[in-house]
């Protein structure tokens, strides 16, 4: 059973003691003993003991808390604040990692300049400990973020990273990275479990105490994790992934937690060599513009999280002399590429197993969505009769083992995607639902009814 006792606590320095004194035994002061009424438990087990004491402000209704005072403000990169949610909150920790070289500091460069931009009372502070001052300050010339209220410091210690903030106090907080920064009252080496740890958490005291936005730089390893303990991503409010290829211009921000929002959303990027800027509309760098359709060529509409895309599938097939044909694939999931051809040889009577076969998507696109498989297929059929399919066509379905077409979500924002950008036809699985004005829909059950729907009967033999 709970019983209730009681317990003495000093006003002054809050020192407790189990009787009551004219004068605290810790501070010295007279006079300022109070009681201070506590919940013991009952003996648990193992033998301890837990006290539950009466706290010194009490729990307010869910319906009196102040729900406006933790807004999103926009960092001025309005793809960035579309993955965030609206923008940063005051108080959050925002943790971004991503490979080496993809552009993290550019990205975030842009992110304090535009911040001290809002306003006179905004001051950002850009903390860096893997680059000296002058370096960042050459990218900033490079990039067009330079600013008289962002202010940069290459510092590695916390305690100075600490002192830093006191003496600028800005509103927003960068630094790169977590696991360069040290603390010399830790334990364990720089970068590692211990210190990355404790560094993070005092980040996020230091965030939640002052109403400052933090953003972190982390790294990934080998496998594209983030680098360092789990508990990095539980401590934070936000984790980013910055994704790209080296041989691409497109950057992807793909949000894999938010409390603030939603963590499914996508914002793209366009790395250039005077700074990185922010693509409302991507559809447009996967898809290849021509005036006249060519074989072996498709689009689907893919939901890359929350965010339809169009994107361009093309497929090669050409006679080999090889006793094992070559499959090459790029952009593709190649295990789906190695199912769409077994299912065409025979489902659909389309004999494919004496040609090399070349997938690829357009533009550095990377489909692991299943609703291109319909289009995959599509363009497979047309490469290996040399047909053009009709300008003007979109083609959304994932494809099963027994040639059936199946539905996939988000095809009414699929289809409004692919009508704005001036497609007229779909082929969709059946019982997708009404479509968009302004676009007309086939709806199939199996893929040989899709080949046939794109007005060339002969593909299908």
């Amino acid at each position: 059973m709970v019983k209730l006792k009681s317990s003495y606590r000093c006003s002054s320095c809050h020192h407790e003691m189990a009787k009551w004194v004219g004068k605290c035994p810790d501070c010295g002061a007279w006079g300022s003993v109070d009681e201070a009424p506590m919940l013991a438990a009952a003996q648990v087990k193992g033998g301890g003991q837990r006290a539950a004491m009466l706290p010194s402000t009490p729990a307010t209704p869910i319906t009196q808390v102040d729900g406006h005072a933790t807004h999103a403000n926009p960092t001025g990169v309005p793809e960035l604040d579309r993955v965030l949610g609206g923008g940063l909150v005051p108080g959050s920790v925002v943790l971004l990692a991503g490979e080496p070289g993809v552009g993290k500091s550019t990205l975030l460069l842009e992110v304090v300049h535009q911040w001290a931009r809002r306003s006179e009372s905004d001051r950002s502070l850009y903390v860096t400990g893997e680059e000296s001052a002058g370096q960042v300050r050459l990218r900033a010339d490079r990039t067009g973020a330079v600013h008289e209220r962002v202010y940069l410091a290459a510092e590695s210690d916390l305690a100075t990273v600490l002192g830093h903030v006191e003496q600028v106090r800005p509103t927003l907080l960068v630094v790169d990275s977590v696991q360069t920064m040290s603390a010399t009252d830790v334990d364990g080496v720089v970068g590692g479990v211990t210190q990355v740890r404790a560094i993070t958490t005092a980040l996020t005291s230091l965030a939640k105490a002052s109403g400052i936005a933090v953003l972190l730089v982390g790294h990934v390893t080998k496998e594209g994790a983030v680098a360092g303990p789990r508990t990095l991503e539980h401590l934070v409010d936000v984790v980013l992934h910055f994704e790209g290829d080296r041989h691409s211009t497109l950057r992807m921000v793909r949000g894999v937690k938010n409390r603030f929002g939603a963590s499914d959303e996508v914002g793209c990027f366009e790395l250039q060599e005077d700074g990185i800027e922010g693509i409302a509309d991507p559809s447009g760098l996967f898809l290849q513009h021509r005036y006249e359709s060519v074989p072996g060529t498709a689009v689907t509409v893919t939901m890359d999280g929350k965010r339809p895309l169009l994107g361009e599938v093309q497929a090669l097939l050409t006679v080999s002399h090889m006793p094992t044909p070559r499959r090459a694939v790029s952009g593709l999931d190649y295990n789906r590429v190695a199912m769409v051809l077994a299912v065409l040889e025979s489902r659909c009577g389309i004999t494919v197993g004496k040609f090399e076969v070349y997938a690829a998507t357009v533009g550095g696109m990377r489909m692991t969505d299943p609703s291109a498989d319909l289009a995959l297929a599509i363009a497979i059929a047309s490469a290996r009769d040399d047909r053009a399919l009709p300008t003007g066509m979109v083609a959304i379905g994932e494809v099963g083992l027994a040639g059936e077409v199946r539905r996939v979500g988000g095809i009414t924002r699929r289809l409004a995607e692919a009508q704005r950008l001036g497609f007229t036809r779909a082929v969709v699985p059946p019982k997708s639902g009404t479509p968009p004005p302004g676009i007309k829909v086939t709806e199939v059950s199996n893929v040989s009814d899709a080949l046939r729907a794109m007005a060339r009967p002969a593909i299908v033999r």
